[in-house]
């Protein structure tokens, strides 16, 4: 998992993609980071929501994060969506059943970006290997939490916590 969170819990603001917040943490350093991410991804997986708005945005997009964006395998966890039409997707009905045999099967990290519907449903089934974070320094007061209540009870191990010259924070923790 990857995600900006804000100090108190939020990974989005009240409306959908509202992800202003971001801008207080983005910069050369995280630019590098989300490149080093992306060139170390065998396969993105998103969300219905998440999908919709990242394939609108990367497949109009120019440049070599958007060239990376668009020719790594990708996979949308929906009901609803019939046709994936971002360069190389494939549609996956039942996320807890159906990542596990990518997973198996993949080349290099398997990114889940956003998608917090997504990722609480491969929380509860404790499908994360590892969570990568970016804190950002803002109380944001209310959004989209992207930890909520009824999670299981996970331990985690620390593996890195590097400062940003923005105030931002990464942290990276396994699963154990």
């Amino acid at each position: 998992m990857w995600n900006l969170i804000t100090l108190d819990g939020y990974f989005e603001g009240v409306k959908p993609w509202d992800l202003s917040f971001h801008e207080l943490v983005w910069g050369k350093e995280l630019e590098d980071i989300s490149i080093e991410q992306l060139n170390s991804a065998g396969l993105l997986v998103f969300g219905e929501a998440t999908y919709k708005g990242m394939a609108e945005y990367w497949s109009k997009a120019e440049g070599a994060t958007a060239k990376r964006m668009n020719e790594l395998p990708k996979v949308v966890c929906s009901n609803k969506i019939e046709v994936a039409d971002w360069n190389n997707t494939t549609i996956v009905r039942d996320a807890v059943a159906e990542l596990p045999k990518f997973k198996r099967e993949g080349n290099g990290d398997m990114f889940v970006f956003g998608s917090g519907i997504l990722s609480e449903s491969l929380m509860k089934a404790n499908l994360f290997d590892e969570y990568r974070l970016c804190i950002v320094p803002v109380f944001l007061g209310k959004g989209r939490r992207l930890f909520n209540e009824g999670l299981p009870y996970q331990k985690l191990k620390l593996l890195e916590a590097r400062s940003l010259q923005t105030g931002g924070i990464i942290l990276r923790y396994a699963s154990i």
